[in-house]
C-alpha cells in the first residue's frame, strides 16, 4: 500500500486519461447516431471502439492504483463529463458540425498526450490518437464531413495549393520593409534634416531589418524541416515495428475521403507492400508532409525574405538620394504613401475587401506611424540642440 504524492499523481493522470476516452466514446457514438451517411456512421463506431479499449485500459490502471493506495481517492468517472454532455446535447439541436470541430481541435491537441506517458509504451494509443487526428483533419477540412466520389479530388486540389500562402508572405515582407523603414527615416529626418544622417540610417536600417527577416526565415524553415524529419523517422519506426496500426490508419484516412471499406483495404495493401511507397503515403496522408519538399528551402525562403523586405524598405530612403532637405521628405512620404496603398490594394487579393479602403487604410496606419517617428526624432533634435 502506497500514500505518496508520486501514487496520488499517478492515479490522478489514470483518471484524467480515462475522462477523456470516455468523452471520446460518447461524442463519437453521437456523431454516429446523428451521421445520416452510414458509410460514415460506421467510421464514427469504429473510432468509438478504439476509445473503449483505450478507456478499458486506463480503467485498469486506475483500479490498481486505488487498490494499492492507502489514502482516500476519488472514484473513477462512470461516463462522460458534463462538458461532454452539453456538446452532445448542442449537436443533437444545431447538427454534428460543431461537435465535429471540436473534436478534431481536441484530437490533433492530444495527438501526443501519450508520447511521454510509461504505461503507453508497448502499446497502439500513441498511434491510435495521431490515427484519430489524421482522420478528424480530414473529416473537417472537407466539404461536408466526409468525400465520396468526385469529391475526392476537390480534396486534394485544395491541399496541393500554395499560391495564397505565397502572396500573404510576399505582401507581408513588402509591407514590414516599408513601414519599418519609412518611421526610421522620418524619425532621423525629424532629429536632423541633413541628407547624409538619413541616408546612412535608411540604409542601415534596410540591409539590418532585412538580414534579420532573412535570418528569422531560414531560422524558421530549416527548424519546420528538421521537425518533418523527425516525423517520418518516428513513422518509419512505428511502420516497421507496428504495421498493423499502420494498415488500419491508412484504412481509416481513405475511408473519411469517401472510400468504401474494402476499397480502402485493397489500397493499403497495395501501399503497404513497398516499404519506401508506404513511408512516402503515411508521410503525405498522416502527417501532412511532402517528404520530397520537407517545407521548403531555407536558403530560397531566406532570399525571398531578404528581396522583399528590400523592395518595400527601398521607397522611403530613395528619395534622399536625389533630394535633401523638405523636398526630400515630402518627396519620401509620397513615394511610400503610394507603395502603401498598393500593399493595401494587394492585400484585397487574400480578403476579397474593396481595393480603395483596404489601400487608404494602409496608407494612413503608416503615414501615422511616420509622423509619430518625425515627431519624436524633432523633440530630440530640439532637446540635444
Amino acid at each position: 500500500m502506497t500514500d505518496t504524492a508520486e501514487a496520488r499523481d499517478r492515479a490522478r493522470r489514470y483518471r484524467e486519461n480515462l475522462q477523456g476516452e470516455l468523452d471520446g466514446v460518447a461524442m463519437y457514438e453521437a456523431l454516429a447516431e446523428l451521421e445520416s451517411d452510414e458509410h460514415l456512421a460506421e467510421l464514427y463506431r469504429r473510432l468509438a471502439a478504439t476509445e473503449r479499449n483505450h478507456a478499458r485500459m486506463w480503467a485498469g490502471k486506475l483500479a490498481e492504483a486505488t487498490a494499492s493506495h492507502t489514502g482516500k481517492l476519488r472514484p473513477p468517472p462512470a461516463g462522460p463529463s458534463a462538458r461532454a454532455r452539453f456538446l452532445i446535447w448542442l449537436a443533437r439541436r444545431f447538427g454534428p458540425g460543431l461537435l465535429l470541430s471540436i473534436l478534431a481541435v481536441e484530437e490533433q491537441r492530444g495527438q501526443t498526450m501519450y508520447d511521454d506517458q510509461p504505461e503507453a509504451q508497448g502499446t497502439t494509443l500513441p498511434a491510435d490518437e495521431r490515427s484519430h487526428a489524421r482522420v478528424l483533419q480530414t473529416l473537417v477540412e472537407s466539404d461536408s464531413g466526409g468525400l465520396s466520389g468526385s469529391g475526392i479530388a476537390r480534396f486534394e486540389g485544395r491541399h496541393s495549393s500554395v499560391g495564397g500562402n505565397s502572396l500573404r508572405a510576399a505582401v507581408l515582407g513588402a509591407n514590414d520593409g516599408l513601414v519599418s523603414n519609412l518611421a526610421l527615416v522620418m524619425g532621423v529626418a525629424g532629429a536632423d534634416i541633413s541628407n547624409d544622417a538619413v541616408l546612412v540610417a535608411g540604409f542601415a536600417g534596410l540591409l539590418a531589418g532585412a538580414i534579420s527577416m532573412a535570418l528569422g526565415e531560414w531560422l524558421s524553415v530549416q527548424s519546420s524541416r528538421e521537425l518533418y524529419e523527425h516525423q517520418i523517422e518516428v513513422e518509419a519506426v512505428e511502420l516497421a515495428e507496428i504495421p498493423e496500426e499502420e494498415r488500419e490508419e491508412l484504412i481509416l484516412i481513405y475511408e473519411a475521403k469517401g472510400l468504401a471499406r474494402g476499397e480502402a483495404e485493397a489500397l493499403a495493401d497495395k501501399i503497404l507492400s513497398d516499404s519506401d511507397t508506404a513511408l512516402n503515403t503515411l508521410s503525405r496522408e498522416e502527417l501532412g508532409i511532402d517528404p520530397d519538399e520537407l517545407g521548403g528551402s531555407p536558403w530560397r525562403a531566406a532570399g525571398a525574405s531578404f528581396l522583399l523586405f528590400t523592395l518595400g524598405a527601398i521607397f522611403p530612403v530613395a528619395p534622399f538620394l536625389f533630394l535633401s532637405g523638405w523636398p526630400g521628405v515630402l518627396t519620401s512620404l509620397v513615394a511610400s504613401g503610394l507603395a502603401l496603398f498598393a500593399v493595401g490594394a494587394a492585400i484585397t487579393l487574400l480578403t476579397g475587401r474593396g481595393i480603395l479602403r483596404s489601400g487608404a487604410r494602409q496608407m494612413l496606419l503608416g503615414l501615422i506611424a511616420a509622423a509619430v517617428t518625425f515627431g519624436i526624432g524633432t523633440l530630440m533634435g530640439v532637446a540635444v540642440s
